[in-house]
C-alpha cells in the first residue's frame, strides 16, 4: 500500500511554530540598484535633441528591437546625464563591491540606444566584457518594466516543485516596473530582459551602458591571482 500523510499532522508541523526562534537569511544576493533622476536636473529640450540626433546617425537590428549604430555615445553626447550616471557608478561600487584599493578608477566603455516599438522586447542576455551594466529608462509606458533572471535558475530546475505564485524560491525571473528617468544599475553576468508589452503605443527609448575598471585589482602584486588593468 502506499503510503498517504495524514493532512492533519502535517499541517500541524507546518504551522505550529509558536516558542521557536528562527531566522531566514538571504544568502549570495544579486544586487540591482535603482534610482530617480531628479527632475530638476534634466534639460529636456537639450537631451531630446541629442537623442534625436544619435537615433538621426543611424540603427542597427537586434533580435526584436533596434540600436544606434553609435555605441559610444557618452564619449561626445548627454554630458549630464553620463555625470549622473558616474555619480551612481560610484555609489555603486563604494556600496556593495567596497574594493579594498580605493584607486580603482570604474569607467564607461560603450553606451549606446535602443528603441523598442510597441509589441517588440528584448531576449534576455548579459553584457560581455563588463563588470557593472546600467540602463536609463528615457521615454516608455508606465506598464513597462525590466525582467531578470535567477542566475541559478539552471540548478533549480533539475527538481522543481510547483510554487505558488509570489514564491520568494519559486520564479526563474522577476520583473521590475521602471519609470521615465530611472537608472538601474546591476552585475553584468546578470540575465535581463524586456517582456513584449501589449500595452503599449509609444516607442520604448533607453540608454544603456557598460563599466570595466583600470588599476590593480589585488593590492598585493606578489601575490596569486594579481592583476594590473591599464
Amino acid at each position: 500500500m502506499d503510503y498517504q500523510p495524514n493532512p492533519n499532522h502535517l499541517v500541524k508541523e507546518l504551522v505550529d511554530v509558536s516558542g521557536y526562534d528562527y531566522e531566514i537569511h538571504g544568502l549570495f544576493v544579486n544586487p540591482v540598484y535603482i534610482v530617480k533622476r531628479p527632475s530638476i536636473t534634466i534639460n529636456e529640450e537639450e537631451e531630446e535633441k541629442e537623442i534625436e540626433d544619435i537615433i538621426a546617425e543611424g540603427m542597427q537590428p537586434n533580435t526584436a528591437n533596434k540600436f544606434t549604430k553609435n555605441t559610444y555615445i557618452f564619449d561626445t553626447k548627454l554630458n549630464n546625464l553620463k555625470a549622473f550616471c558616474y555619480r551612481h557608478i560610484k555609489k555603486y561600487v563604494d556600496d556593495l563591491i567596497q574594493p579594498s584599493n580605493h584607486y580603482l578608477e570604474f569607467y564607461i566603455t560603450q553606451s549606446w540606444i535602443n528603441v523598442t516599438k510597441p509589441g517588440g522586447h528584448h531576449p534576455k542576455h548579459i553584457h560581455p566584457n563588463s563588470i557593472i551594466s546600467g540602463v536609463y529608462y528615457y521615454k516608455m509606458e508606465e506598464s513597462d518594466g525590466i525582467a531578470f533572471y535567477d542566475p541559478n535558475w539552471k540548478i533549480k530546475q533539475a527538481i522543481r516543485i510547483e510554487p505558488v505564485k509570489g514564491s520568494p524560491l519559486g520564479g526563474i525571473s522577476m520583473s521590475i516596473r521602471a519609470d521615465a528617468h530611472q537608472l538601474f544599475l546591476f552585475p553584468s553576468w546578470m540575465e535581463h530582459g524586456v517582456h513584449p508589452n501589449p500595452q503599449a503605443t509609444t516607442d520604448r527609448i533607453s540608454i544603456s551602458f557598460n563599466v570595466f575598471v583600470k588599476g590593480d585589482l589585488v593590492e598585493d602584486r606578489a601575490s596569486l591571482g594579481a592583476l594590473l588593468l591599464q
